[in-house]
């Protein structure tokens, strides 16, 4: 009882009545019993559903009001569900005069046990970003999906290519040898719009998948999965837009559903406007209000209808599909008031589940005003548990290319974590070298494996939790037109029937791509299995001469990291690090293996680290 196809509609002709009633929608779709919050919002749509009456037959299932907007096409329901109503099947009757109209027959679901105590990602885990629609094609049959605006065409970087979710099933195996834990992937809902679909950011249905990439029931199996193999599922979730396509801006419940202008008014970007202590109205406004792209119109989430339908949308998912975390794109440009309410209403139900949102700014205390619990002047709380290093990206993306110097070079890491003290959470944020959205790690890098493997080290070793962008285990670049965000999206080769090579397997890699892997892999699997990396306190050393070092520790054990920032070899002399290093005699250089008898002097190659397990 947990199918979306399970409703059932039935519409009856009317008599001696002119205006023609249809029922379309309801959504959600279906709902469960034992929420902590008894109540439920539906959006009802049909041609001149507005007109008829609404009753509702099932005990502890109770219509407490029938909201009319703007456009006769919609209802919104109000309706609780008490603490003691069973599962099942209740009855929601549309009529006109005492005539049966329409009848819906809306589904109750059990939750499923231990569903409010799931765990959710953590510092334990290491997050794998992948694009489905250039990861792998598993099933040729849904490329011909005619019906939707966009066709395959792998010719067109900024095109459909056809991945989907069996082509990510079909590599759960390569996950777990790489040793990943948890898959974010970018959006799989609805894109019907004629171009640029392929990225799944412009939704034109909140209740389905995609057909390109698959059925809701496929999403499901991945999931289920997953969880089969210890693996976590984020969905990824935007709440400031939808698609210019979606079904709803064909006939809107209201002129305030979505953020209107005289002319297409672009957002300014800016988020800082929220946290400006002297920010002009007009530029918070724009920002708001303003939309992303001319294919993806601004949500009005001051709507109250609009705030339940998302937050209602979220909660579904998660319970529907079994999910481990939210990506939230583009978080600061809803209204924060309502994002607030929808994390705090997400964290009622499940108080261990994580979301991290794209707070896309430069500044570790701009960053930290939208993480939970952060003591702003203004006295907002987020109720976000989780954020993106956004300026420890940007800092990484510097520290390796750049001459050593007072405040450039390596030790651009060291200020980053200098600043921590904005955060309330630190060891909960997410670090990360590259995403689908920034030009790759190593074209900014100039193809340097050196450079990669230094930030894929330092990711992996520093507080907070990893994430990797798919690909950038077996050193993919973006295309030959970098101009594009397609390409920096290019297709895993091997992941299509007839590619030239099959990456996903040690004989398709070069040699080079197969030291980066087992490299990368290598320094995972010692992640995974060392909780002082996971949770450990940090110290580290202010950097000198382009040596930084730092050390992860807790009662149990203590981490060693040293980074060469230099070209050339470096011995170096340990006894400035002595107030840790005075309590251990020898230590395990983890991805070489060695054992390192004498601390007292330490000889690193340059652009490289070493990560010691101290004994």
């Amino acid at each position: 009882m947990h199918r979306l196809t399970l409703y059932i509609l039935l519409l009856c002709p009317l008599i001696n009545f002119s205006q023609e009633i249809t029922l379309d929608r309801v959504e959600p779709p279906f709902w469960w019993t034992g929420f902590k919050n008894p109540d439920l919002q539906l959006l009802v749509y049909g041609k001149n559903i507005a007109l008829t009456t609404v009753s509702v037959s099932y005990p502890g299932f109770v219509l407490k009001k029938v909201n009319k907007v703007e456009n006769p096409n919609y209802l919104f329901l109000d309706l609780t569900i008490s603490h003691n109503a069973k599962p099942g099947i209740a009855t929601i009757l549309f009529k006109i005069k005492d005539k049966e109209t329409a009848k819906y027959l809306y589904e109750l679901n059990p939750r499923k046990k231990g569903s409010a105590q799931r765990k959710s990602f953590t510092s334990h885990d290491i997050i794998y970003l992948l694009m489905p629609d250039r990861f792998s094609n598993g099933d040729a049959a849904n490329d011909l999906a005619t019906f939707m605006a966009e066709q395959v065409n792998r010719s067109n970087q900024d095109g459909r290519h056809g991945g989907d979710i069996k082509g990510i099933m079909n590599h759960l195996d390569y996950f777990q040898d790489l040793g990943v834990t948890t898959l974010w992937i970018n959006p799989l809902l609805e894109n019907n719009i004629a171009k640029y679909s392929y990225h799944g950011y412009s939704t034109t249905d909140y209740y389905k998948i995609d057909p390109r990439f698959g059925t809701n029931e496929d999403y499901v199996k991945l999931s289920e999965s997953l969880h089969q193999r210890g693996m976590k599922l984020i969905k990824d979730m935007i709440f400031n837009h939808c698609g210019i396509g979606n079904w709803w801006m064909k006939d809107l419940p209201s002129s305030d559903w979505v953020n209107q202008w005289p002319e297409f008014t672009r957002t300014n970007y800016r988020a800082g406007t929220f946290t400006d202590p002297y920010a002009s109205q007009s530029d918070s406004n724009m920002f708001v209000r303003g939309w992303f792209d001319i294919t993806m119109p601004d949500l009005n989430q001051a709507n109250p209808y609009v705030k339940n339908y998302l937050i209602q949308n979220s909660i579904w998912w998660v319970e529907y599909a079994g999910l481990d975390g939210i990506r939230q794109d583009t978080h600061p440009y809803p209204f924060k008031e309502m994002m607030a309410e929808w994390g705090k209403r997400l964290q009622t139900e499940y108080p261990d589940f994580n979301v991290v949102g794209e707070c896309w700014l430069n500044y570790p205390a701009s960053v930290a005003y939208w993480q939970k619990g952060s003591k702003n002047k203004d006295g907002y709380d987020s109720w976000l548990p989780t954020v993106f290093d956004f300026p420890l990206y940007d800092a990484l993306n510097k520290a390796f290319s750049e001459p050593e110097g007072w405040n450039t070079g390596i030790v651009r890491l060291y200020e980053i974590l200098a600043q921590d003290f904005s955060y309330p959470d630190p060891n909960n944020i997410v670090v990360f070298a590259d995403n689908h959205d920034v030009n790759r790690y190593l074209d900014s890098q100039k193809d340097d494996v050196w450079k990669l493997k230094m930030a894929m080290a330092y990711i992996l070793t520093t507080r907070g939790i990893p994430e990797i962008y798919y690909g950038t285990e077996i050193l993919m670049t973006s295309g030959p037109d970098k101009s594009g965000d397609g390409s920096k999206r290019k297709d895993f080769p091997g992941g299509w029937a007839g590619d030239s090579r099959n990456a996903f397997t040690a004989q398709g890699r070069t040699e080079a791509e197969n030291d980066m892997y087992n490299y990368l892999s290598k320094l995972i699997h010692w992640r995974n299995a060392n909780e002082v990396v996971h949770t450990g306190k940090f110290r580290h050393f202010i950097p000198a001469d382009g040596i930084y070092v730092y050390f992860r520790y807790n009662d149990q054990s203590t981490v060693m990291v040293v980074m060469n920032n230099n070209e050339e070899t470096k011995t170096i002399e340990t006894k400035r690090y002595n107030e840790f290093l005075k309590r251990f005699k020898s230590g395990t250089e983890i991805i070489s293996g060695n054992s390192l008898n004498d601390l007292s002097k330490l000889t690193i190659p340059g652009k490289s680290t070493l990560i010691i397990q101290l004994k």
